[in-house]
């Protein structure tokens, strides 16, 4: 019988700790009407400059086309941090809150080979020690133009992680 308490933890999400070292994402990108648009996978390394945090990350699209981002994330006091990345306008506003994290950011996309300035609402969610789900709102004018689905799986130094049978 499978022991979910195993799989299940009450910790906080500290988003420096988690993404400390190598970590690998899969994600969606949905639209407005639930149709799914891109999937991708992600390469994360995260690594502390002095007092700031540093976290890498370099796509791979369903389409064979890459991004990279490089996430400059500050800690601060009482669980919120603010975070820049060179198509991020302005600064990231995060809040970790037990198990859960929230950030919210204004980014320049390239959508149809036009550019494009949207608001990202994501939720971290810590499932287990290794695992994060995120689900962001993607959207303009308040207007949702789609949601983003990522689940995160940290590196436990094998490489690509593997279901369990």
């Amino acid at each position: 019988m499978l022991d979910a308490a195993r799989y299940i933890t009450p910790d906080t999400l500290d988003l420096t700790r988690y993404f400390l070292g190598r970590t690998f994402a899969w994600g969606v990108f949905q639209d407005r009407f639930g149709t799914v648009r891109r999937r991708f996978s992600v390469v994360i390394d995260g690594t502390w400059q002095g007092g700031t945090f540093v976290m890498t990350e370099a796509f791979r699209n369903d389409d064979g086309s890459g991004e990279r981002r490089v996430w400059r994330i500050d800690p601060s006091h009482h669980g919120r941090f603010s975070a820049t990345a060179d198509d991020v306008i302005g600064r990231a506003e995060g809040r970790a809150h037990g198990p859960e994290v929230s950030l919210s950011y204004r980014i320049r996309l390239t959508v149809g080979g036009r550019g494009l300035v949207a608001r990202f609402d994501d939720r971290m969610v810590l499932i287990d020690e290794d695992t994060v789900a995120n689900r962001g709102r993607v959207s303009k004018f308040g207007i949702t133009l789609g949601e983003v689905t990522i689940l995160f799986r940290r590196d436990a130094g094998g490489g690509l992680p593997r279901c369990a049978a």
